[in-house]
């Protein structure tokens, strides 16, 4: 069945933890995902040498002929350099990583939709443009009703736990009222340095079978929050045509690898009745690979970001 890792938040600069990227890298390795999503602040400060490291990591993963996804982050804006800021804010991203800023991956089984929500006029906060909107939502309009449907925004559009006052992404809920109309299973963002699940019935309700909503603490830095702060987690998604299971795992440094810490088994939102009688999980039969990712292809290639 097909599988995806998602990461978030792994901030090359001072808080990057290089033991835990090599463990992040052993884990995509022995998963073989068909895809791996990197959900935004791919560094500390926007410099170059940062996204150039981040290039190269994430060079390191289509090595393994393993294809990616990523958003960037209202990190990988300029918080210092005011004039870029405001002028050119994705320049050094777009120089020394991708000139892509908002990819979208194919395949057979799913279509994953990324999403640009960092922009310089905010320091943390987020959106989604109403043009990107109607973009996102043409592209689902057009795909085939059995496909999995993923969108990748950076910032969260549920709060964490206990953090019901926090602010959410601007537009969120007119971006979740589309979602759900439109048949997206998932979505999958990071932000807020805790690695949490929800629905958006819970927030947005609809009257429909929910949304999930996933998001992932930051998976390779010390920049970890609330109950996870000093830790580092990240998340396996695997689906089939009933069902999906989101599994959170968590590096263990005894262990010296990231290990499952907890599982979560959802019907698939085209199931009618809305249960899991008589389903059964997914069956990991190891990745495919062999999507298309648009927008890049002319500078890295067909299968990468």
């Amino acid at each position: 069945m097909p599988i995806l890792i998602h990461c978030s938040d792994v901030h090359f600069g001072p808080p990057h933890l290089p033991r835990v990227a090599e463990g992040l890298l052993e884990l995509i390795d022995g998963e073989r995902p068909d895809l791996v999503v990197i959900s935004g602040d791919l560094t500390q400060r926007a410099k170059p040498a940062q996204f150039l490291a981040a290039r190269s990591f994430v060079d390191r993963i289509h090595a393994s002929q393993v294809p990616t996804l990523v958003v960037p982050g209202n990190h990988d804006v300029p918080m210092y350099r005011v004039w870029e800021r405001v002028f050119h804010p994705f320049g050094a991203y777009r120089s020394h990583f991708s000139r892509e800023l908002e990819p979208v991956y194919r395949d057979r089984q799913m279509l994953v939709i990324g999403i640009n929500t960092a922009f310089n006029w905010t320091i943390k906060g987020g959106r989604i443009t109403s043009r990107r909107l109607r973009e996102v939502g043409e592209l689902l309009a057009a795909a085939p009703p059995e496909q999995f449907r993923v969108v990748v925004p950076h910032h969260d559009m549920i709060p964490p736990p206990g953090g019901s006052r926090r602010r959410v992404l601007a537009n969120a809920r007119r971006a979740m009222e589309l979602f759900s109309a439109a048949g997206v299973d998932l979505v999958l963002s990071g932000h807020q340095h805790q690695t949490y699940i929800g629905t958006s019935e819970e927030l947005y309700p609809q009257g429909r079978p929910p949304v999930i909503v996933v998001h992932s603490g930051t998976t390779t830095s010390s920049r970890g929050r609330g109950g996870e702060r000093h830790l580092n987690t990240c998340n396996r998604i695997e689906f089939d045509a009933r069902s999906l299971v989101v599994s959170h795992f968590g590096w263990q440094p005894g262990l010296g690898r990231f290990a499952e810490q907890s599982r979560h088994w959802y019907p698939r939102r085209t199931i009618a009745p809305y249960t899991l009688e008589g389903v059964s999980p997914p069956a990991a039969t190891g990745g495919t690979g062999g999507g298309i990712m648009s927008g890049q292809a002319g500078e890295e290639g067909a299968d990468g970001q």
